[in-house]
């Protein structure tokens, strides 16, 4: 029986378009893509590979022929810009200090430093730092700290999210991709649905009546388990979709009444993104705040939580024990980071070309049936396309060929979902890329008019 492979967290790797693109590749980049299949264990997200590259700087990607493209994927850890001079050159300092990496039970002076930092751009209240190698580690350590204070054990998180692949973290993750196949899975986790006003499957078009019926699930888990540790939830879902301010500010309102942490995994969308230093700015401040991606700097893999003061209880625990939770290479490229962000006014520049991408895409949805709804925040947008703006059935075979469009105009973006075109590009952005980004997809869209 042949396996179908999820969409949800990609394009589909195996399809005959995929095959289409590959094949109008130079024989070079065949030669090593064929190179890559033979070496590496396959996955359904990332073997056979898209092309091979050669370069990552600033906003672009460049491959082996010398052809760039305007990245609009980056894995998140791009917000700086690929290969950024700061963080390049903060990276060769660390390393020709002769301070690389430092053994447990000490510390150094970036992995304070950059810790203080985070401390400083969060919002008030967060001030506890642990820092760990990935996000799906950095996951881990918000739930068992969410466990080890609360004395309860069970968590509420959401369908179609994605958390990372820790067998915790793929537990409160809301993608079969992850789970099936894998046994037992960590027991207690309960999921929801996440709200969505476009796809809310009652029809509803008032947001508040919207809301209660996604709350009322939360509810009724809370109603019959009082040993629920933690709702953990991405503020703005991957897709993207935005819930009201109100929705999160009821969800936190559970959370205290019922003695519940509140997690926030900002992995993606931490360090300016939706426009905000932190997506949470937009709503309310989370008991834990995950980061994870461009706390790299789009070098090094380096990610962490940030919590309460009235948090720091476990002086007999140790929820963080990892090889690397200080080390002094990664805190130096996450601080660099984070100042040229700050010097640069990235966060500002997400938010104006946001809205400027954001008021561009409206445009070619006046145009275009196909564009059924556009949603996001900052430098973090879907488009999501529909067959049938009524049924809004998913346009997925129209998705995938609009991608390997724009992929020949020098313009890549990733597919969630099937059919919803997901926009995170660096930060660092200009209103000429804007452009760039809405001609390649009207270009594409103009061959389904």
């Amino acid at each position: 029986m042949e396996k179908t492979v999820s969409r949800e967290q990609g394009d589909n790797n195996t399809t005959q378009n995929r095959k289409t693109y590959q094949q109008n590749l130079d024989g070079e980049t065949r030669y090593w893509i064929e190179e890559d299949s033979k070496y590496f264990l396959h996955q359904a997200l990332s073997t056979p590979v898209m092309n091979v590259l050669s370069k990552t700087e600033g906003a672009y990607i460049v491959d082996m022929v010398g052809k760039k493209y305007l990245d609009l994927h980056g894995n998140g850890v791009h917000n700086a810009g690929f290969n950024n001079r700061k963080v390049v050159e903060a990276v060769k300092a660390q390393l020709d200090a002769s301070l690389a990496f430092t053994p447990r039970r000490y510390t150094n002076l970036p992995t304070i430093q950059l810790a203080k930092k985070l401390t400083e751009i969060t919002p008030e209240g967060l001030d506890r730092v642990l820092f760990c190698p990935g996000g799906s580690e950095a996951i881990e350590m918000a739930i068992m700290l969410a466990k080890q204070v609360t004395g309860k054990w069970k968590t509420i998180s959401f369908w179609d999210s994605y958390h990372g692949t820790g067998f915790q973290a793929s537990s409160v993750g809301g993608e079969e991709h992850f789970t099936v196949g894998q046994g037992p899975m960590v027991p207690g986790a309960f999921h929801v649905e996440f709200p969505n006003y476009y796809r809310n499957p009652w029809g509803y078009t008032d947001k508040e009546a919207i809301n209660e019926e996604y709350l009322r699930q939360i509810k009724n888990i809370l109603h019959r388990n009082p040993d629920v540790a933690a709702i953990i939830a991405e503020p703005i879902s991957a897709t993207p979709v935005v819930p009201s301010l109100e929705y999160w500010k009821q969800v936190q309102d559970l959370c205290e009444e019922y003695n519940i942490l509140l997690i926030f995994d900002e992995i993606i969308e931490g360090f300016g993104r939706t426009g905000k230093m932190f997506a949470c700015e937009h709503f309310v401040t989370p008991d834990v705040l995950v980061l994870g991606k461009s706390l790299g700097g789009g070098v090094v893999p380096f990610a962490g939580m940030v919590t309460k003061e009235k948090y720091n209880v476990l002086q007999h625990r140790s929820i963080g024990h990892f090889t690397h939770e200080k080390n002094p290479l990664c805190s130096a490229a996450g601080l660099a980071e984070i100042e040229y962000i700050e010097e640069h006014g990235l966060v500002k520049n997400a938010e104006l070309l946001g809205d400027y991408i954001m008021d561009q895409l409206m445009a070619l949805k006046e145009q275009f049936p196909l564009i059924g709804n556009i949603a996001g925040k900052g430098f973090h947008i879907g488009v999501d396309l529909v067959k049938d703006r009524d049924t809004k059935e998913r346009a997925v075979e129209e998705a995938e060929q609009i991608m390997y469009d724009c992929m020949n105009q020098g313009v890549a973006f990733k597919i969630i979902e099937g059919n919803i075109i997901t926009m995170r590009p660096s930060l660092v952005l200009t209103k000429d890329d804007c452009d760039r980004i809405i001609d390649s997809l009207k270009n594409a869209l103009e061959k389904f008019k």
